[in-house]
């Protein structure tokens, strides 16, 4: 067999070989919930949750607050140097940006990027006003105005008949005054610990070098941005399948990041402070970003992937399955995600909370030299284990898939 990259950089040690006699078993027989010595796998999902197909008690986290995360420690020098994705990472541009109003009444940006690594088109599902692209917004040689909205360029909210992608054009040709320093200047002057910070000239009524006006701001009184790295699945997430539980998870980082941002009487498992909302109203969401990469069955592609269901019904697993094929177990790639997340400025030291059950993107959506860093990692639950069997995938197929998952490929389902 040649030799092909490890399962999440070519970097990353080879995954382990599979072990044909956990083959039959499902998740619900792994006895997740029992203790560990040292010389065994380290708890894979927390006491707090128990297998499907068994009632669980009544949960302290609620349905529409923020969930909880779990801390990363930092990784020190020599591991980070092992979990390196790439020397350099890939350069991305945003291609366009359009407005989508979504079934839940909350509205996102989906940002379409093309990059120099491949010929695919990769997106950014990007939720609430505070994340936006800075290569999106970089003036482009003999492009008009019209050119620059049509492609969402633009600055606030298009409407017909409007001239100008930049608000402040439009104030000046309308003769109205220069508007009022953001909300969030505005509220450090009650703040009794510390000097106000001024708005810096990237978000002032003036704009930028770069021909922009907007430089993407995630709230700090909103904590780390909430981020889903999300590959492709077809049938998954458009077939029905329940081979898998990706549609379901697609759609649960959506939901997630259409909640409400968190106040300090809206704490997870909190019921006060509850908003009376009017009729009709929503909320703003806290927001967050889906990179969607197009990297369809851990990196085989639609065609591939289909092989491996046949051999699944055969008896296989999901590794087996894609070794039988002469594949990697896992040949997806992340130097992508880390370059897009950059470009939505969520890169520096404030970091991001990674929504994921998988160990290894954590190390590998943090680049080559940490250029983004995951402080927070929150745990993707099935929703037939928080439902028991309520909701959510169910069926012996995503058993023995989430089985597969925890035992070869190491996610874990809790701290």
């Amino acid at each position: 067999m040649p030799d092909f990259p490890a399962h999440a950089s070519p970097a990353f040690p080879p995954v382990a070989s599979p072990r044909p006699h956990y083959r039959d078993r499902s998740v619900s027989e792994l006895k997740l919930d029992q203790k560990h010595d040292e010389h065994t796998h380290p708890p894979l999902i927390s006491p707090a949750f128990t297998p499907p197909h068994t009632p669980l008690p009544e949960q302290s986290q609620r349905h529409d607050r923020q969930p909880r995360s779990i801390p990363v420690e930092p990784p020190d020098h020599d591991e980070h140097q092992q979990s390196r994705l790439l020397p350099k990472l890939p350069e991305v541009q945003c291609e366009v940006r359009a407005r989508i109003p979504t079934t839940t009444g909350q509205e996102m940006f989906l940002h379409l990027y093309h990059n120099n690594v491949d010929d695919k088109e990769h997106l950014a599902i990007v939720f609430g006003p505070h994340i936006r692209s800075k290569s999106l917004d970089a003036p482009r040689t003999g492009e008009t105005e019209r050119d620059r909205m049509i492609r969402g360029a633009y600055v606030g909210t298009l409407y017909p008949g409007r001239t100008s992608s930049r608000l402040d054009q439009i104030r000046r040709d309308a003769g109205v005054p220069s508007p009022r320093p953001s909300a969030s200047f505005l509220g450090q002057l009650n703040g009794p610990a510390q000097q106000p910070t001024p708005p810096s000239p990237s978000v002032s009524s003036e704009a930028s070098t770069d021909g922009s006006e907007f430089e993407s701001s995630y709230p700090l009184e909103f904590g780390p941005p909430l981020v889903r790295i999300h590959s492709e699945c077809y049938t998954g997430e458009t077939v029905w399948s329940a081979r898998c539980d990706c549609g379901e998870q697609l759609d649960e980082a959506a939901r997630l990041m259409s909640l409400p941002a968190p106040t300090p009487a809206s704490t997870p498992g909190s019921d006060s402070g509850d908003h009376q909302l009017l009729p009709n109203e929503k909320l703003p969401s806290c927001g967050g970003v889906i990179v969607y990469l197009r990297q369809e069955g851990r990196g085989i592609g639609l065609k591939e992937k289909l092989k491996a269901y046949n051999l699944q019904d055969l008896g296989h697993d999901t590794m087996e399955a894609n070794l039988l094929l002469r594949h990697p177990g896992d040949a997806r790639s992340y130097g992508l995600a880390t370059a897009l997340l950059l470009d939505l400025g969520l890169g520096g030291d404030r970091g991001i909370k990674l929504l994921t059950n998988n160990p290894e993107k954590v190390r590998a959506v943090e680049g080559p030299n940490r250029e983004v860093r995951v402080v927070e990692r929150v745990p993707m639950i099935p929703l037939a284990w928080k439902t028991g069997g309520k909701e959510g995938v169910q069926g012996a197929e995503v058993e023995k898939y989430l089985a597969t998952k925890i035992e070869k490929f190491k996610h874990m389902f809790s701290g």
